[in-house]
């Protein structure tokens, strides 16, 4: 299914795994539903397609030119309001919402984020350093090299871009803003790549670098690990949430939490009970992993590395 396009919008916004989130979201075409994570409303637009006059969406988005850009839906059905993913239950508290049928989160950056160089996420172009998906809040990327010590880097770089060269990598930045600060994404890039020697094949010698500070500055995992019970708790029986993720750190979240949460509690020790007293998991594990096919990935290929997991509320 092709999303409809507002006039003005660019057609490169086609979601990630679109219809494949979409028919796992919708089960009740009349019912209530949130895109946590609108970026340029991609998903957003397949699941009002699929919604009866009945139905309503509700998205968020921390990044206030994605809310501005939501204002092009002038659809009844639809609202977007300013907000995280892990103020996702204060967000619905706001708006009156208590349950609801579904919750879709697009986790990571957005296209227009990556393709716009004033966000500083992408060393493909140059721009300032700030890779704040909120440029309104908080600390940039640059802000953050230029105070944070070495060992600090070492171990952001390491942790969240799982990169071999993490402390040779902050060994350098250390040495380069003493005669310079580290301010944009070109400079950032051409230092990593003068100590990254080696990289998989296809793989810029930054990729590693640039995804650590912007999961860092954005501090992305402790957000979803925040939301994901948020989500889970406002989800009305029936409910499904599904979660797409770009690399194995956020997948790792998502597969644990999903998997303790349609895993039974453990009943209480020497504690005798019947059969129908023992403790009942919350969630549903639905299918497996699903991934891209191959034909996506060639039209798009930022999706090669997206992963969905979807639960059911019990």
């Amino acid at each position: 299914m092709t999303p409809v396009l507002e006039p003005g919008q660019d057609a490169r916004h086609v979601p990630v795994l679109g219809p494949e989130a979409v028919q796992a979201l919708v089960t009740k075409p009349d019912g209530v539903y949130v895109d946590a994570t609108f970026g340029r409303g991609g998903h957003s637009r397949l699941v009002l397609e699929r919604l009866s006059m009945g139905g309503r969406l509700l998205a968020f988005d921390r990044d206030p030119e994605a809310v501005a850009d939501a204002a092009r839906i002038t659809d009844g059905r639809f609202l977007c309001r300013r907000g995280r993913i892990s103020d996702l239950a204060v967000s619905l508290d706001a708006l009156g919402v208590g349950q609801v049928d579904g919750v879709l989160m697009d986790l990571g950056v957005s296209s227009p984020q990556l393709d716009d160089p004033a966000r500083g996420f992408s060393f493909r172009r140059d721009g300032p350093l700030d890779m704040r998906m909120d440029p309104q809040s908080g600390e940039s990327a640059a802000d953050w090299l230029a105070r944070a010590q070495e060992t600090d880097i070492a171990e952001v770089i390491w942790r969240y871009g799982e990169e071999r060269f993490a402390k040779q990598i902050a060994r350098a930045l250390v040495a380069a803003r003493a005669r310079d600060p580290v301010g944009t994404t070109r400079q950032l890039a051409t230092l990593v790549a003068g100590v990254v020697r080696t990289r998989e094949p296809g793989q810029d010698p930054a990729t590693r670098t640039f995804q650590a500070l912007r999961i860092h500055v954005n501090q992305e995992l402790a957000e979803l690990e925040i939301g994901l019970p948020a989500a889970m708790s406002r989800l009305a029986p029936g409910g499904r949430l599904v979660v797409i993720s770009f690399h194995s750190l956020e997948d790792r979240i998502v597969k644990n939490v999903l998997r303790d949460a349609a895993s039974p509690p453990a009943p209480p020790r020497h504690l005798p009970l019947r059969a129908d007293q023992l403790p009942v998991p919350t969630m549903r594990l639905l299918g497996r992993a699903v991934r891209p096919d191959p034909g996506e990935v060639v039209s798009n290929p930022r999706a090669r590395s997206a992963i969905m997991r979807v639960a059911e509320k019990l």
